[in-house]
Formats: C-alpha cells, structure tokens, sequence
C-alpha cells in the first residue's frame, strides 16, 4: 500500500456563543488568559492523522482566521458543541466560498448531522472507530462523504497521545487530559450515554503518564482537568491508576493541579477520595440538578436520592476539594415555585459557582425523545440561537407542563438571589471553613500560569468592578487570617465571580425579556374537537 500523500490540514475550533456561563471573559482577562480551555478533542483528531500531513490549528476564540491560513490548506477540519455551532456553519460556509472542502465532527455533528449537511465530509461518533475509513477515502481521491463510527466501539487504548504541540500554552487558563469515557448512570436529559455508552473505558495508566510526561517535558505546569464525562465511572480502574498518578505527582514536584467531573457517590467512598486528594486534585464538578428527590426520580438521576446531598458536598470538602455544581430549572415534576428550595440548598451546601440553567432538550436523549412523542418538542430544538447564549437564556425549547412564567419566574429569583454579592461571598466564607487542604500541594508549580497576578490585587480589582461588592474583600480577608492555603483558593473563587455577576445581572435582563414578550402575547381561538379553546401564540 502505498504511504499517504502530504496534505495540508487547517483545523478550526469555532467560536463559543459570546454569553456563555463558561465562558468567564472577566476572570480570564484578570489571570492574563484569553479563554478557560483548550481544545483537546482537534489535538486529540489530529494525533490520528498520517504522519506526511501537515496540520495548523487555529481557536478562532483566541486568534483569527485569515486569508492566508485557508489559502495555505487543502482540507479543513472543524465542529464541536452545541454552543460552537453557530459558528461552525459560519466557518463551513466561508471554507466552501473559498474552495475548500471541509470535514466536520464531533459531539453537535454527532447528535444533528443534518444541521451540518453543507460541510463536504461528516466524520460522526468518536474518531477512533472510523478516521481511517476517511483518511482511505481521502487518498483515494473522494470528496465528499459520511463517515460513521460504530457506537461505544472505540479502543480508548489505542487513542494516540494528542497533538500539545499545536497549542499556545499560554492563551489557556488550562488543559485537559482525557482517561475515560462514558457514564454508568441513564439520566433522561443527558447525551453523554448516547454519544459514549454506559460501560465506562478507561486509558491504560502507562498511556496517561505517557500523557503527562508529554506535557511536564514541554514545560507545562499548572491546572490540568480531566475533562471525563464521570471520573469515578470505572472505580476499579481508578483505583489502581490513582496511587500511581500521587506516585507520579510526588516525584515531579507536584507540577499540575487536577480537577473533573464526577456523579456525587464519590462522597460514599472515602478512600477514593482520600487518593483523589493525594494526586493533587483540588476541584470537582457535581451534576446536582435539583434538591427535590421526586424531581430527581423523574429525571432518573436516582444515584442523587440515596444521599443527604449537601452532606456529600460536606464530605468532598473535607477531602480538599472545591465543589462547583449544575442545577437546571424547568422539570415536569417540580413542585409550584421550587426557587426557594434550590436557594436554600445551594447556600446549606456553600457551593459559589452554582451553574443554574434553564432545563434544555438536548438532540438525541431520552428526553427530546419522550419530549418528542408527547407533542411537546419545539420543531427548532436543536437549532443554537446565533445571536448569542446558552441555557441560562435559551432554554424550555419545549411545551412545559407547569406555565412558562412560573418557571421563568423561579429562575429569576435564583439567580438574583444565589449570586448577589454578599450571598456568593458568604458561600466562599463558608466553603472555606469546611475545606481541609491538609492532603493537597499547598503551592502552586513554578511556571504556574495562575500565580502571575497577586491575591490582593486580584481581589482589589474584582470588587471595584463590581457594585457592592465590598463582601468579597471582607471574605478575602477573613480566609487570609484563617488559612493562606485556603485564602488561594478563595481568590479562585472571587476572580470567577468577576464573570459571574455581571453575567448573571445580563441572564436576569434577558428573562425578563421573554417575561415581557409572554405578556404581549395575545390569545388565539383554536377549534379543537368541536370546542373552542384559547391557546397562547409560541
């Protein structure tokens, strides 16, 4: 067979819709850092890629597209999420004029590929299971095409080490690493069982250090998360390849500081937690959704109804590690006016960054499912909005059973409620006296991209950027005098609220937006079955 021809390929990373919960512009900018994360799924696509290829990557977040970038490639890769992919039609349309073709995929692609039927070639599922049906196919002169992965197949053990090199370390407040995918748990409006599988497969330990060894000899020092979809889905492997990961951490000097995501049972097994806190691990993200047990049973997320929850997030404390959280507003079960049940749980289990969003009917769940067969789904559901947001803005895209104010209104009071100045740095105050550090590298790596802006000054440009904000200076100072350790992290926390409050004063502008348009609307007679009934216009 003959070796691959050169090739040169531009992978684009679209743009994030500008208001997004995780974009945190403010606090980047505070850290000197133009975006939160790094692309690891192009890098990881492009470690697969013939050798004789050439690749250039381009975030279009960090850096723009120019004229000589397209006029350089002869392919295009490009996609992402749901929140990219206004921009990724926009760049497969201004690819194309060019004349060149495009290659699409990932997770948006994945779920809705007949959003995407403009781009030349659609690469769908992991990249592991069909890249090289494309790359044959390639050389064989096509030009167009769809490739499909066959679901849950990939060999995670075969997935190459991802391209770092293509990155520009320091336009990342972090990176990321993957060592397993998919999640043993079947919550009804989640993708990640549809995209990845409920048999969670894990990297061999001797390819992440692999990983990491990559990263340490190229100077990398700093926040590294593992971007898995549940970190503790295969406790069997974890437990084996935590004790190595601490092993490894101690004879480097400790050069990352590690966060993921994990389901809340992590708090059931202290000794995972006590080797999470070993390995240097600082911050965890825990989907809660909602503190109401019926509400959870419904949306079958019953792992969170086993368990006094705050208690949990107690308990994740007390091993070191920080807790952010989703919540999601929008349920068929929840009970009238659930606003001051979700605000008196965030504050019990002093969770500051609380990621509230309106419940969103994903492409390819089990809810757009069910959604779907009850008339309920809106025809446009899995269109992104291109003029901006998320699902702090652009969620219910579904006939809910409870009215739409009602729930509208509950968001509201939330939000206004649980990011408050004074509320939020209770929170940190808070989080600060229950978390134990005591197992954790207390300073951080030299070269660390985090410790360039001082605490003070950190602090002292949030609150005078922010009205009211005077509590965050009294919470700094009252962590400073406990604990300095602690106090790092409580400026994490503050620099975070920087984007936090003032996005969370938009997202409230923005309901109350769609609150006074529901007011405009006029009832309508529809005539139904022989009666005439008032159906308000969508």
């Amino acid at each position: 067979m003959n070796a691959p021809r050169p090739c040169n390929v531009l992978m684009l990373y679209p743009l994030f819709t500008a208001e997004s919960f995780w974009s945190f512009g403010e606090s980047c900018k505070l850290m000197g850092v133009r975006r939160p994360a790094a692309p690891l799924g192009l890098i990881t696509v492009a470690a697969m890629l013939p050798e004789s290829w050439t690749v250039r990557l381009i975030d279009c977040n960090t850096q723009a597209l120019g004229d000589d970038d397209l006029a350089w490639s002869d392919v295009v890769f490009t996609g992402g999420m749901l929140p990219q992919q206004a921009d990724t039609l926009r760049l497969i349309d201004q690819c194309r004029a060019a004349g060149k073709p495009v290659v699409v995929g990932g997770p948006d692609p994945t779920s809705s590929p007949h959003i995407y039927a403009n781009a030349d070639f659609q690469v769908l599922g992991e990249a592991e299971g069909v890249i090289d049906e494309f790359i044959a196919a390639w050389e064989s002169g096509a030009r167009a095409g769809v490739f499909t992965a066959p679901k849950f197949q990939a060999d995670v053990t075969k997935t190459p080490v991802p391209r770092f090199d293509l990155l520009k370390f320091e336009d990342y407040l972090y990176l990321g690493v993957q060592y397993s995918r998919g999640c043993p748990f079947t919550c009804e409006f989640c993708d990640i069982i549809e995209l990845y599988g409920r048999v969670p497969r894990t990297k061999t330990t001797e390819q992440m250090f692999v990983e990491l060894e990559r990263l340490y000899q190229m100077g990398y020092r700093g926040h590294l998360d593992f971007v898995d979809d549940n970190f503790i889905g295969n406790k069997k492997s974890l437990r084996q390849f935590l004790p190595q990961l601490a092993e490894w951490q101690r004879a480097h000097g400790y050069p990352f500081e590690l966060s993921t995501e994990a389901s809340v049972n992590l708090a059931d097994d202290p000794e995972l937690l006590a080797l999470m806190g070993a390995a240097n691990f600082f911050g965890i993200f825990v989907g809660i959704e909602s503190p109401d047990p019926a509400t959870l049973v419904a949306m079958r997320k019953k792992q969170n109804t086993r368990r006094n929850i705050a208690e949990s997030i107690h308990k994740i404390y007390g091993a070191g590690m920080l807790v952010t959280a989703g919540f999601i507003v929008g349920f068929d079960s929840e009970k009238v006016s659930m606003a001051e049940a979700m605000i008196d749980f965030i504050e019990e289990a002093a969770i500051p960054v609380a990621m509230v969003g309106l419940l969103y009917a994903l492409p390819n769940t089990q809810l757009t499912r069910r959604l779907a067969k009850e008339g309920r789904l809106h025809a446009d559901h899995d269109l992104a909005s291109t003029t901006g947001g998320d699902q702090c803005t652009g969620g219910i895209n579904f006939d809910p059973v409870r009215p739409l104010r009602d729930i509208l209104m509950d968001y509201k009071t939330v939000l206004e409620r649980v990011y408050s100045p004074a509320a939020y740095a209770g929170r940190v105050d808070k989080l600060m006296t229950l978390l134990d550090r005591s197992r954790q590298r207390h300073e951080l790596a030299e070269g660390d991209i985090r410790s360039r802006v001082g605490a003070m000054e950190t602090v002292h440009r949030v609150v005078s950027a922010i009205p009211d904000g005077r509590p965050l200076w009294q919470t700094f100072m009252n962590c400073a005098k406990r604990d300095t350790s602690s106090a790092r992290i409580a400026v994490q926390m503050i620099a975070a609220y920087a984007h936090l409050g003032p996005f969370s004063r938009k997202v409230i502008d923005a309901i109350d937006a769609r609150l006074a348009a529901l007011d405009e609307q006029v009832p309508v007679p529809v005539v139904a079955d022989g009666a005439t009934v008032a159906r308000n216009l969508a």
